[in-house]
């Protein structure tokens, strides 16, 4: 790639903007003028220039290994509109917008540093996880038993236990999985994960332990949550959370709001996955007609595309 090519390229504009600011314009003026010439000498301005332009390469080098695609299969690069975007949505829900920016902030580096550390993945966009990490514990759930519904490799729940201890909060955690190798979905092809990890108990464990005492403690029922089985085993309690990221067809997540309501404490969070998504319009068609009928949730609205209830 040639200099100026890498300085006026979206990405890289985005990428490095607090490093490429350090360039003056004088030299940025400099390189125009001399990628226009053929075999122009050598300058002192123009080899700064490549010094620099190099060093810009070595931190974008270093930026794509931490936050790239490789490896997990999506990019955990962040642009500013989209954060943006997420601090207002996060506000609008929680009527604090420093704490939004605290919050998804904080989010953000757990996000990092779980994947960093862990096996596998958390799966979502980067605005969609740093908007459930950060808005949850915002949202004051009236206890902290909480519940998810299909958890990948549950490294989010690792993250959820975090920020809900960052809150002063004591998270007591139950997951619901099929654990089986691969993450199901109706209606999609079932391939290994693009982190190359199998989907099992081991994987969730092993993560889950990077949350510390409380992450270890997780209550794990291996089974579909629609099974009568799973749901007796888990049915012991109200949750003051329950995260409802399973099935996403509508006859499945209509079913999953069902037993929600059946379980869920009052003034509890809902968190419903994937809502407004064009890729999975039975998340949206389920809620929507779930709230056109006789229901104890409240729509509170939504950030990063997931849905946000309180139970009354």
């Amino acid at each position: 790639m040639n200099s100026r090519s890498l300085l006026h390229s979206s990405v890289s504009r985005r990428l490095l903007r607090p490093v490429a600011d350090l360039i003056d314009q004088r030299i940025e003026r400099q390189v125009r003028s001399a990628v226009r010439r053929t075999a122009a000498p050598a300058t002192a301005d123009t080899a700064r220039l490549v010094r620099d332009v190099e060093a810009l390469r070595h931190r974008q080098l270093t930026v794509e290994l931490l936050l790239g695609p490789g490896g997990r299969g999506i990019s955990r690069m962040v642009g500013e509109a989209s954060l943006e975007h997420l601090y207002a949505e996060v506000a609008a829900l929680s009527g604090d917008r420093d704490a939004a920016e605290r919050n998804v902030a904080a989010a953000f580096r757990l996000l990092v540093a779980l994947e960093s550390l862990g096996v596998g993945r958390i799966a979502g966009g980067t605005m969609n996880i740093c908007g459930k990490l950060g808005t949850i514990p915002l949202l004051d759930p009236p206890n902290d038993e909480i519940l998810e519904i299909g958890t990948l490799y549950g490294m989010f729940s690792a993250g959820l236990v975090r920020m809900m201890e960052r809150d002063g909060r004591n998270p007591n955690l139950t997951i619901v999985d099929p654990f089986a190798g691969v993450q199901l979905q109706p209606g999609t092809d079932q391939r290994p994960d693009p982190t190359g990890a199998p989907v099992d108990e081991h994987a969730v464990r092993t993560n889950l332990a990077l949350a510390g005492p409380a992450g270890a403690a997780a209550r794990i029922r291996q089974g579909f949550s629609e099974d009568p089985e799973t749901r007796a085993a888990v049915s012991d309690r109200d949750y003051g959370v329950i995260v409802v990221d399973g099935d996403h067809s509508a006859e499945g997540v209509a079913k999953d709001l069902e037993w929600a309501e059946e379980i869920a404490a009052p003034g509890a969070i809902v968190v419903l996955d994937d809502y407004d998504d064009p890729s999975w319009p039975g998340i949206k068609d389920a809620l929507d007609d779930r709230l056109k009928g006789s229901t104890r949730f409240t729509f509170l609205g939504k950030a990063a595309r997931s849905a946000y209830l309180r139970a009354t």
